[in-house]
């Protein structure tokens, strides 16, 4: 297999964007990402997508963005793995190219949730749970997310407010992004006070929808030329895992076995360990996954990721910086989009373009995304230089 570098990046500000259509979202990304990367066309592209059939009443994306973008004949497809789509296609772009059948490809995530409801946007977003034994029975993934959140508190002693670090270090963090839905800092205050959604989920445990679409272009690491004006970002590391689609069917409800899977299979493949790890693009879709995902992937012990956040080690300047642009939580969370802005977001950490959310001396980088409840977990990393 051949080693992968990703030398374009484009995304678009996630917003409410009336006016643009998927196609055209996708498409600014994609030709931002060409143009950074000083090329005018690609072998293939991967989109990452979910909802498009029923949100836009389009499916079939890979030839639908392919045409207008103007990489007709190239190689185009479709994936879907619900939240966790755009890292599916990234993988699926590293893979032809790191395979020689492809020398050039492009990895798009796209998301168009306005152009329905919130009731049918929160019923599409349900198919990605069990139809029978959770959707069925009226649990949206909101729900889901506050009976996993109510029962680790249960277990492990913490309280609602001890959650409240997450959400103020993502929209800190957020201020400084030009993407991201929400740039405006939040105190312990506003996230106290904050509505209720689903008993102990209030909506600053809860990230946004938002329209939305962010892009890498790969390459074989030998082909980047050598006066680049960016160092050459290799992809270190690109694993994935499964674990039962319903929360009732899998041994642990609390522990994130996909996403110790694949971290662990990265750490592997990297040969790297979470201490060598110097920034980490987590799914925070809700407060409670970015404290399993901190658990599962080595960063916390059971039951203690809380802790990193109380004592200030997930902000940019500690520990194991998480949400660095804003995360899910504040950059927002255009579902098929959300792992190629977490991708592209690494990427800058890496080349120093982060301004004032820039980890010092960041030369190592993860990004995991989560389909699904934790039914399909995606983890790759990143190495500058």
């Amino acid at each position: 297999m051949r080693e992968v570098a990703v030398i374009g990046i484009g995304q678009t500000p996630i917003r409410e964007e009336w006016e643009k259509s998927l196609r055209l979202l996708a498409g600014e990304a994609v030709l931002a990402s060409l143009a950074d990367a000083g090329m005018q066309r690609a072998d293939g592209i991967f989109v990452g997508n979910m909802i498009g059939g029923s949100a836009n009443n389009q499916q079939h994306l890979g030839a639908y963005i392919a045409d207008w973008v103007g990489l007709r004949y190239s190689e185009a497809v479709h994936l879907e793995t619900a939240c966790s789509s755009g890292a599916a296609a990234f993988r699926a772009a590293l893979i032809a190219v790191a395979s020689g059948e492809l020398d050039s490809a492009i990895a798009v995530g796209v998301e168009k949730m306005t152009d329905s409801p919130g009731s049918e946007i929160t019923t599409a977003l349900a198919t990605a749970a069990d139809a029978n034994w959770e959707t069925d029975q009226g649990l949206s993934f909101v729900v889901l997310n506050a009976l996993l959140m109510k029962r680790y508190m249960h277990e492990h002693g913490w309280t609602h407010e001890d959650f409240a670090p997450f959400s103020i270090n993502a929209h800190a963090n957020g201020v400084h992004n030009p993407n991201a839905r929400f740039r405006k800092a939040i105190t312990l205050e506003a996230y106290t006070k904050a509505a209720l959604i689903a008993d102990p989920i209030n909506l600053m445990d809860a990230s946004p929808m938002g329209d939305g679409a962010a892009a890498a272009l790969l390459v074989p690491a030998d082909s980047v030329p050598h006066d680049a004006r960016y160092p050459v970002i290799r992809v270190a590391a690109s694993a994935a895992a499964t674990d039962a689609l319903a929360v009732h069917d899998r041994k642990d409800p609390l522990w994130l076995t996909a996403a110790e899977k694949s971290a662990q299979q990265a750490y592997q493949q990297a040969t790297l360990t979470p201490k060598d790890i110097d920034l980490f693009e987590l799914h925070d879709a809700f407060s409670i996954m970015a404290t399993l995902s901190l658990e599962a992937t080595g960063f916390a012990e059971r039951g203690q990721g809380p802790r990193l956040a109380l004592d200030g080690e997930i902000r940019p300047s500690g520990r194991i910086p998480i949400a660095t642009r804003g995360g899910l939580k504040a950059r927002g969370h255009p579902i098929g989009a959300t792992g190629m802005y977490q991708i592209v977001e690494v990427i800058q950490q890496l080349r120093g373009d982060c301004g004032q959310t820039q980890v010092e001396n960041a030369r190592v980088g993860m990004a995991q995304n989560i389909g699904g409840s934790g039914s399909n977990i995606i983890t790759h990393i990143f190495k500058a230089g």
